[in-house]
């Protein structure tokens, strides 16, 4: 496999698992240097042993994306041993009624799951952002990935918080693409449907019929990562298998 991304380093938050993991193992094939950080040492660390051993160059770092000493820490962590920061991925997060086993209408959820949910899914992210810039602006090149969702698209009527988190991530996309254009820093939504990340995701409907595998999701992520987009910035693109559409696709 051709190395495209030899010499690059890439950040992936989440990066124990799910997208983040794949994408991770990925960009190792071609020949990056990945750091999975997130809040599961044990797992990452697992992770991270098995992307060597199969010939990658990846470290773990343990982070709480809602913590902006640690996110800094990570950032300059990679800085030091690998002299920049390429690639960001914001990938950390989830739907907070589900991650913290809450209920699902607003009137009844705790404050505590809201919190949880802005936190992790949109805070962090401008976290990460904020420590990864400096090193982009100044090497003169750039690619941050937000994981936003079909829900920060349309609306979540299951899930409000969740889909204001994910909406904001797309208003940061624009702002970060805006920022950073003159210094050759791209930034670039993702907002995926139903991802076979788990069981349940195979009974959410779309028009396809079916969910997406997540090696969809990351074929994607690798394109605009590469050169070929080097001019695809400030969007968000949804790959959904049309739900973001409406209509039921009969």
């Amino acid at each position: 496999m051709e190395k495209e991304f030899a010499g690059r380093t890439g950040i992936f938050t989440g990066g124990a698992s799910g997208m983040a993991l794949l994408a991770a193992q990925e960009f190792a094939k071609r020949g990056a240097n990945v750091v999975l950080a997130d809040y599961n040492m044990e797992a990452a660390e697992r992770e991270a042993a098995a992307i060597r051993a199969a010939g990658g160059e990846a470290v773990a770092y343990q982070v709480d994306v809602r913590d902006w000493h640690q996110v800094d820490a990570c950032a300059q962590f990679v800085i030091q041993k690998y002299g920049k920061i390429d690639f960001l991925m914001n990938s950390a997060g989830g739907n907070s009624s589900r991650m913290c086993q809450d209920v699902w209408n607003l009137e009844d959820i705790k404050y505590e799951t809201i919190e949880w949910g802005i936190n992790v899914n949109l805070r962090g992210a401008v976290y990460f952002s904020r420590a990864v810039i400096r090193s982009m602006k100044e090497n003169k090149f750039g690619v941050i990935i937000n994981m936003s969702s079909v829900d920060g698209v349309t609306g979540g009527a299951t899930a409000v918080e969740y889909g204001a988190s994910k909406a904001g991530l797309i208003g940061m996309t624009k702002s970060l693409a805006l920022y950073g254009a003159k210094f050759g820093v791209r930034s670039v939504a993702i907002a995926p449907g139903p991802v076979m990340t788990r069981p349940a995701m195979a009974k959410m409907p779309t028009p396809m019929g079916r969910a997406a595998e997540v090696i969809e999701v990351v074929d994607l992520i690798l394109y605009l990562c590469s050169d070929k987009a080097s001019y695809i910035s400030g969007t968000v693109i949804s790959i959904d298998g049309a739900r973001s559409c409406g209509g039921s696709g009969a």
